[in-house]
């Protein structure tokens, strides 16, 4: 039951991310790696560590996939830092996990917060790429 669960979600996001807006990708993806980053403190703490390092690196993968969307050619100077800070989160996560750091994923986390609450607060009319 457990992997026809995991499987249906897996094809469910992947129909989502077919209709969706670049947009709303962004959103499905930070929300996802908080989500993978929350999941794995409790396996941290629960000193769980195939299940830690697993959650870790999804939600690396996700933080290296929103690093290569940047454009920079249209993002400019955010675009520049936020890659400098997507480079700074894939090496905490790295030392988060050898460390076995609570304090380090908080630490991502709350960065991680921050650029959704930003992105979150993009009004709608400029929400769309120009064509």
């Amino acid at each position: 039951m457990r992997g026809s669960m995991k499987a249906y979600k897996s094809v469910a996001l992947d129909s989502q991310k077919t209709v969706a807006s670049p947009y709303k990708v962004v959103q499905m993806l930070l929300a996802g790696a908080l989500e993978r980053l929350a999941r794995a403190r409790s396996a941290m703490e629960q000193n769980k560590r195939a299940e830690q390092g697993e959650l870790l690196g999804s939600a690396m993968t996700i933080v290296a996939e929103l690093r290569a969307a940047l454009d920079h050619q249209e993002g400019g100077e955010i675009s520049v830092n936020l890659d400098n800070l997507y480079e700074f989160i894939m090496a905490e996560l790295v030392v988060a996990n050898s460390e076995n750091s609570t304090e380090k994923l908080e630490s991502i986390s709350s960065l991680l917060r921050d650029i959704k609450e930003a992105w979150d607060a993009i009004p709608a009319d400029q929400q769309q790429v120009p064509a």
